[in-house]
């Protein structure tokens, strides 16, 4: 039996999220933390690795940087945690975006 992943029920339409950008292949929605002023994620509408989305970035790389350039014209910062040891907390692919602020050399 499959898990259950919230990203996949965001691309079906049975949860709801903040949608800022989608096409046929990427949705870029608002995350639900809040750790900075702007914090986004770029998500591939198939479900995949991040092993997967960073050996071939294609469309979600393009809508990343599109949405991070509308929304952070100051800067952003993209950051992509991939398995257990770096904190990743959905296996289905995905890219933060995190910007609206000065991001420092601790942030």
């Amino acid at each position: 039996m499959p898990r259950f992943c919230v990203f996949c029920e965001i691309v079906a339409g049975r949860e709801p999220a903040d949608v800022l950008h989608e096409t046929d292949d990427v949705i870029v929605f608002r995350n639900r933390l809040r750790w900075v002023p702007v914090m986004l994620l770029a998500v591939p509408k198939k479900h995949m690795t991040q092993a997967e989305l960073w050996a071939d970035m294609g469309p979600v790389g393009a809508a990343a940087v599109k949405v991070a350039q509308e929304q952070c014209p100051g800067g952003y910062r993209f950051v992509s945690n991939s398995g257990y040891d770096g904190m990743q907390s959905q296996d289905h692919a995905h890219v933060h975006i995190l910007g609206g602020t000065f991001l420092g050399e601790y942030a």
